[in-house]
């Protein structure tokens, strides 16, 4: 071959890596999220009808400013009788906060506030970057302190996160200043290099090994962050809060072995429920009775002092009782 063939077929390959490089970035970090009413619509097209239920709702809107100088929004809806008692829901990657609608009533039930919040570079929060925790779990903190200070030191607040929003929740754990009674966690990631490297090598077939070390140079260059630096795994070792991990046992987006090393790892107080026939993000859609029913469960315990160590399989338990929710679906691919 000549020589200024070899030289075309490097140049080519070489931006050719460079182009997927820079795809791969895009789609981890800056994905175009739906907004509020493209959440409605996908939820209206599933057959759910959540803004019915939503918009009559005594809510306030709510804006605070993050660590680095970012303006959070967030929604309170209250109880209906006042209560110390706070969750506070984030969504996950490429949604907003109605996103996280379905999973209110089963604490208003329960007699909590709820405070749902647009995680940053989504809905009408700012920023540029998403980045899986390692910013997003000051934004947490943000938040719990916004709901001491305006509503009192002896409010009580857990946490509950979805695919992004459950790897969030659970980075928070890391913080000296981690004050929550409950984190419950739906399809997480343990470790962000493993996902990413799954998502690659397993998803996309592409060679995680020659593509993700150049994808994490980029990260830490343009969203000043790295891979490394994100692993729930760690943060749940050493804290004492007790977690419930939820997953879909048919997910392939975060596999459901994320899950059971997390609820391994953890030390204390923790609850694990596997749904057989959910994929990524429908643990709720699949099994609604299940999922509200140890919800609830694992909450009351926790406030009680006593959460046990357990592990739940939707195929080793009794049918439960049918629910009048017929399941909703956000999008035709799976939001992380």
């Amino acid at each position: 071959m000549d020589w200024w063939a070899v030289v075309l077929v490097a140049a080519a390959a070489a931006l050719a890596v460079a182009g997927i490089t820079h795809y791969a970035f895009i789609q981890m970090t800056q994905m175009k999220a739906l907004n509020y009413q493209q959440v409605f619509d996908a939820f209206e097209r599933a057959g759910a009808r959540f803004r019915e239920m939503y918009e009559p709702l005594r809510k306030e809107e709510v804006r605070i400013a993050s660590h680095d100088g970012l303006r959070l929004h967030g929604v309170v809806v209250k109880a209906e009788q006042p209560s110390p008692k706070w969750v506070i829901l984030v969504h996950g990657y490429t949604t907003s906060l109605p996103a996280s609608i379905p999973f209110m009533d089963m604490f208003r039930e329960e007699g909590f506030n709820v405070l749902l919040v647009d995680q940053r570079r989504h809905g009408k929060s700012e920023g540029k970057y998403t980045t899986y925790g390692y910013h997003e779990k000051h934004d947490v903190a943000a938040w719990v302190r916004y709901i001491k200070d305006a509503y009192g030191e002896n409010c009580v607040v857990g946490l509950h996160g979805v695919s992004l929003g459950g790897g969030t929740v659970l980075e928070y754990l890391s913080l000296p200043e981690a004050d929550a009674k409950f984190v419950i966690a739906d399809c997480p990631y343990s470790d962000l290099t493993r996902l990413m490297h799954h998502q690659l090598q397993r998803l996309n077939h592409l060679p995680a090994a020659l593509f993700l070390p150049l994808v994490n140079a980029r990260m830490r260059k343009r969203a000043g962050f790295t891979l490394d630096q994100v692993s729930p795994v760690r943060s749940v070792q050493s804290s004492k809060i007790p977690v419930m991990f939820i997953h879909g046992a048919k997910d392939n987006y975060i596999p459901p072995s994320m899950s059971e090393e997390l609820f391994a790892a953890k030390t204390g107080a923790k609850r694990l429920l596997l749904i057989q026939d959910a994929t990524h993000g429908f643990a709720l859609d699949a099994d609604p009775a299940l999922y509200k029913r140890s919800v609830q469960e694992f909450v009351r315990e926790a406030f009680a002092g006593s959460p046990a160590e357990s592990v739940e399989q939707a195929a080793e338990l009794s049918p439960p009782e049918k629910e009048e929710f017929s399941g909703f679906g956000l999008t035709g691919v799976p939001n992380a």
